[in-house]
């Protein structure tokens, strides 16, 4: 068994740690993972490296809550050095059967050549009675290896019940290096059998050359894929980001293991959303959560002591051929107070927020000209930290520097909606009811809010002060 450095690095700084999102209490996290809800708990477990502010071998760090809102950091719940992980315990799921918790991971391991593109995958289970202490499964891997026609690129299972039957997921690459997703069925989570691919890539450019966190799952009439390929090319204003995370939607059909479905949609247009997991309320609700962050990003909080967080809890609902994604109904237990109910009338720009750190804000835009209209975010200094507009049936985004636009197509007539969670150092902003969704990371001593217009424009607004300690370590 390796043994990795057990000396946690410590906050230098908090000036950019957030109030009501998850971060670890230290250190990096990445994708969300194990996403369930067990003995009247939700867990949410994350890609974390307990050790630096920057990646390195992966644990899973672990949070619950009663209410998807007001989240507790557990202990670690997985980390590497076995036999079957001995490089990392890379991204996964987590089902509840017969009263206990069952984690599925992927295990991580290094040819030992010094190249870190020289690697091989495996998947592994853990096991929880009371969903705090995980114990690693004694027969380790439950699958050994990828299949021969598969690269090294064999990772991130997720796993689901359905007709008395497990169902397992992989993200993966074919050796035609097209990014695919494999599946395989068991009867006890234990003894897994290649079914072989559920869809492929159709070519690198509009659909990637890897497909990383799969997520498969029935909403409504149809059954969608929701993933985050790698290699997709930008095409006309889309799929800017260096890896994007969206979603296919078709028909599934289990006995035959056929997926008709459609190309691949983003799901959120902003900078900082990736490696998305799901999963199932009690109440029949789908909820995701994402990584808010993204590969390539400086992430300046490193410096700090910490990097990376998770996006607030989002309701997917398809409407108008769009997978949308809606702040979920818990998430107003976050509303501390009210800061500003106004109806107001402005051509220009106005400011609606001042000082505040944690805010959401409810806006509602009226006008016969909506071109140039939306909000601004700004410093003390009254540096612009970004704006979003809208423009001849696009919202557009802009948060400066290199690479700094984003867009959405969304249908306007007269009225335009927009729904902020601000939150020290991110902002999540919703489009007319989640029709479209940006999700973005900053850097500023504040984010005054300002509701901008070229035209005569009538604004309903609503503030609320949010809770800045909904996160507890």
């Amino acid at each position: 068994m390796k043994e990795y450095v057990k000396d946690k690095i410590q906050l230098s700084n908090m000036r950019y740690r957030l109030g009501y999102h998850i971060m670890a209490p230290s250190g990096w996290i990445n994708d969300p993972n194990g996403f369930c809800y067990f003995q009247g708990y939700y867990h949410i477990f994350y890609q974390h490296y307990p050790n630096d502010a920057q990646w390195g071998p992966m644990h899973w760090g672990h949070a619950r809550s009663k209410d998807l809102v007001h989240w507790e950091t557990l202990p670690i719940a997985l980390t590497p050095g076995d036999k079957e992980d001995e490089d990392g315990c890379f991204s996964g799921s987590a089902v509840v059967y017969n009263d206990k918790m069952y984690l599925i991971y992927t295990g991580h391991h290094y040819i030992g050549d010094g190249n870190p593109d020289h690697f091989w995958q495996n998947q592994n289970l853990a096991i929880s009675e009371d969903g705090i202490n995980f114990k690693k499964y004694e027969n380790n891997p439950i699958i050994a290896q990828a299949p021969e026609d598969n690269t090294q690129h064999f990772r991130d299972p997720k796993v689901w019940y359905n007709n008395g039957i497990w169902y397992l997921i992989l993200g993966s690459q074919g050796k035609d290096e097209l990014g695919r997703v494999l599946l395989y069925k068991s009867p006890n989570l234990i003894n897994w059998n290649l079914v072989g691919p559920v869809t492929k890539s159709s070519e690198i450019s509009k659909e990637g050359y890897m497909w990383e966190c799969p997520d498969f799952f029935h909403l409504g009439d149809f059954d969608f894929l929701l993933m985050s390929p790698q290699g997709i090319l930008e095409d006309n204003g889309k799929f800017k980001n260096e890896n994007e995370t969206g979603y296919m939607v078709g028909k599934y059909n289990y006995e035959k293991n056929e997926y008709q479905r459609g190309g691949f949609s983003e799901i959120d247009n902003g900078h900082d959303f990736y490696a998305s997991q799901t999963t199932l309320t009690p109440d029949g609700r789908r909820i995701v959560i994402g990584w808010m962050d993204m590969w390539g990003s400086e992430m300046p909080e490193s410096n700090d002591g910490w990097a990376g967080a998770l996006t607030i809890p989002r309701e997917l609902i398809y409407e108008n051929n769009i997978l949308q994604m809606r702040p979920i109904k818990e998430l107003e237990r976050l509303r501390e107070r009210k800061l500003l109910d106004s109806d107001i009338s402005f051509i220009g720009e106005k400011t609606i927020v001042n000082n505040d750190r944690q805010y959401e804000a409810l806006l509602s835009f009226d006008s016969s000209d909506l071109n140039g209209t939306g909000i601004e975010l700004k410093d003390s200094d009254d540096n612009l930290i970004l704006d979003l507009k809208y423009f001849d049936g696009k919202m557009i985004l802009n948060r400066g520097g290199k690479d700094s636009e984003r867009e959405a197509t969304v249908n306007l007539s007269d009225h335009l909606e927009l729904h902020l969670f601000v939150d020290t150092s991110s902002v999540e902003i919703f489009v007319n009811n989640g029709e479209r969704t940006f999700t973005e990371r900053f850097y500023a001593d504040k984010a005054q809010l300002n509701v901008v217009s070229k035209n005569s424009t009538d604004v309903s607004v609503v503030v609320y002060k949010l809770d800045k300690e909904a996160v507890k370590f």
